[in-house]
């Protein structure tokens, strides 16, 4: 797999009421029902601590108005095409209706930038191209995997039916997550070849479980952030 092999994603924030499944996808244009992303450049250094900024745009030019979902008004994902480099943001928004983010891309090659955000009670995942110049090297999407360590600790992944269950734990002992973003954790997940956001919910107030309908002819690669002592950590898997 190379860079056409990628997988893009979506993430999991609590539940609205009457929630208990996952949206579906969105993220796949970089416009949809009447709004665009607009990137300030589409192009950033590498290596180098610099700022995305962009604007949601309708007929008049952009938008200021969004509501507050998981805690922020809005989510930027922002991932190599081929899963490497992931990053979950919440940029800030000016009086001139422009985001800024800072950000630093170690690696050279094409990015993919999601927008996620509600507008008029509308959830919307928007989508646009990123490059950072340099020779890139893809690597194929890892093999499928239900154990992973990150930061000392141990994360393990019980699939259960559609729901996806993580257990997490640090020197053998389980580890009871903080709130993040409104809920015990916040899964992105990235589906392989057609750079599909796939937004998911936590199945329940305590805990760290997701309903996630998985598409079982193809494969994932699962970003699960979680708190604990006061810093977020991402656990990766591929399903």
């Amino acid at each position: 797999h190379g860079a056409a092999d990628a997988a893009t994603g979506g993430h999991g924030g609590p539940a609205a009421a009457g929630h208990g499944a996952a949206d579906g996808v969105r993220g796949l244009a970089v416009a949809d029902g009447g709004l665009r992303l607009a990137l300030g450049s589409t192009s950033l250094p590498r290596g180098s601590a610099t700022t995305l900024r962009f604007a949601v745009d309708d007929a008049r030019g952009p938008v200021r108005d969004f509501e507050v979902t998981h805690e922020k008004p809005m989510h930027l994902i922002v991932v190599r095409r081929d899963g490497r480099g992931f990053q979950h943001l919440h940029p800030t928004l000016g009086a001139d209706g422009t985001w800024s983010a800072p950000i630093t891309l170690a690696d050279a090659g094409a990015y993919r930038v999601f927008a996620d955000f509600q507008r008029g009670g509308e959830p919307r995942t928007l989508a646009a191209d990123l490059t950072v110049d340099g020779a890139a090297t893809y690597a194929p999407l890892p093999a499928a995997n239900t154990v992973t360590q990150t930061d000392g600790y141990t994360v393990k992944l019980n699939p259960r039916g559609s729901e996806l269950v993580f257990a997490i734990s640090k020197g053998g002992k389980p580890v009871a997550t903080e709130p993040y973003l409104g809920a015990g954790g916040h899964l992105v997940a990235l589906r392989e070849g057609d750079l599909a956001f796939l937004h998911v919910h936590p199945t329940e107030e305590q805990g760290v479980a997701f309903e996630a309908d998985l598409d079982t002819s193809t494969r994932y690669r699962l970003y699960l952030q979680f708190k604990h002592d006061g810093r977020v950590h991402t656990a990766e898997f591929t399903r």
